[in-house]
């Protein structure tokens, strides 16, 4: 028999089974909501232990998690299971019924520590996460309002309490939330 079919058949094969491991490794898009809004700031829901492991083979090099870890959908040991990973990991528990300035503040001020850092915010369904980090881009990173709201509305439109906060931000910051498509209802 040839030399030449059996090696093609068993590289064929060897492409064929590890295909999908590379792939499924390297697809954060599969985590649910998530958004890619630069080269180093995405959001996302809650991603599960395999997600993670394609977080940090995108290139990810530090995950913040803006929910309750008691959450029912929250990753248990999520925080040992980045640090094993080699990312860091930060932990900032906002309360969904009554989010405050002091908990953005307190993001904006763990963003700016490392800027340059590719970061994963994440929460459970990407209300919390996509929120903040609208509030980020805008008056960190001067993304138009317009394009940021776009880029939030594709997860969800605020309902009252978060948008109450949105606004709070920004007047502080006076930055005006109205533009010529930013419907807030």
């Amino acid at each position: 028999m040839n030399a030449k079919p059996i090696a093609s058949l068993v590289a064929l094969c060897a492409l064929f089974f590890s295909a999908p491991a590379v792939y499924a490794a390297d697809d954060v898009s599969e985590i649910v909501n998530f958004r890619e809004y630069s080269d180093l700031l995405s959001s996302s829901g809650q991603p599960n232990a395999e997600q993670l492991s394609a977080v940090r083979d995108a290139g990810f090099e530090r995950v913040v998690f803006l929910a309750f870890s008691d959450h029912e959908h929250s990753l248990q040991h999520e925080d040992r299971m980045v640090k094993e990973l080699g990312m860091r990991y930060a932990h900032i528990p906002i309360d969904w019924d009554a989010p405050t300035k002091s908990d953005f503040d307190m993001f904006a001020g763990l963003m700016q520590r490392a800027p340059g850092s590719k970061t994963l915010v994440h929460c459970q369904v990407n209300f919390r996460a996509s929120a903040f980090s609208f509030l980020y881009r805008v008056l960190y990173e001067d993304i138009p309002i317009a394009e940021a709201k776009e880029a939030m509305n594709t997860v969800w439109v605020p309902n009252a309490v978060w948008r109450q906060l949105i606004f709070d931000v920004l007047a502080e910051n006076g930055v005006s939330p109205d533009c010529d498509s930013c419907l807030w209802e």
